[in-house]
């Protein structure tokens, strides 16, 4: 009977410079196209907001204390969450909150891109029998990142979908993987941890017990991996990748 114990069944991926590549942005820039998107939509609902730069700054603010604290707890926020908050004065249904977070980070959506042959490679994957999930650190809504995976054709190929700002913990905290592992349904060993940050993704992936494959990006220019862990410039390296590992696990369970 063929031992299928250590090969690979599941493949989880980071989410920013890994499905999608941002690069380096200017924050300010956007967070200020953001809070006038967002501002102009409210305005147009009749909603009580004020003056514009007392909108952006109470947002401003509110966010930067927010961000500081879950540096310092290791939690991230909820942004959709944090907006309601903030805004205690607005009244929305909550198709409308949904687009009032969409618009915040619409700016940042727009300096994405990805891999020209994605769908192909995601495609290859899943008919390889592998199962397909997101485990990524944000303060971005869900309902934001799965419209953004939607324009880019890919939301369908993920199963799981794992955004830390629905959790008490975030990477590099080994929770979040291992209830990545339970609700995907395979072992730790059994499953592929693909990330660009060596200290979030690839060392607590390894120490939950996942093998990690480090993607070339800015975020890891000059670092070195930990020993043994294999590297790529491409996604698209995956499918050949994962066949010679389980081709090897093969081989060694005969």
């Amino acid at each position: 009977m063929r031992d299928t114990r250590y090969e690979i069944r599941a493949v989880l991926f980071d989410f920013g410079e890994t499905l999608l590549n941002f690069g380096k942005v200017n924050v300010a820039e956007l967070f200020s196209i953001g809070a006038r998107l967002s501002y102009d939509f409210l305005k147009g609902l009749g909603q009580p907001l004020g003056g514009f730069r007392r909108y952006r700054r109470k947002n401003l603010v509110a966010i930067r204390l927010r961000y500081l604290l879950s540096n310092i707890t290791g939690r991230d926020f909820d942004s959709l969450e944090l907006l309601k908050k903030i805004n205690t004065k607005i009244r929305l249904d909550e198709k409308q909150w949904q687009q009032l977070a969409w618009l915040w980070y619409e700016p940042l959506s727009k300096k994405a891109g990805t891999e020209p042959d994605i769908t192909d490679t995601l495609t290859a994957l899943r008919a390889m029998g592998l199962k397909l999930g997101i485990v990524s650190n944000t303060f971005i809504s869900a309902g934001s990142l799965d419209r953004h995976l939607q324009q880019f054709g890919m939301l369908d190929f993920f199963q799981l979908r794992l955004y830390s700002c629905q959790f008490a913990y975030k990477k590099p905290d080994v929770r979040i993987f291992r209830a990545a592992a339970e609700r995907i349904g395979e072992p730790a060993e059994n499953i592929v941890f693909v990330g660009d940050r060596i200290n979030k993704d690839i060392r607590p992936a390894i120490k939950t017990g996942m093998r990690a494959v480090l993607k070339t990006a800015y975020t890891n220019t000059a670092m070195r991996p930990p020993a043994g862990v294999r590297e790529i410039n491409r996604l698209c390296e995956l499918p050949r990748l994962i066949e010679k590992i389980n081709t090897k696990a093969t081989e060694t369970c005969k």
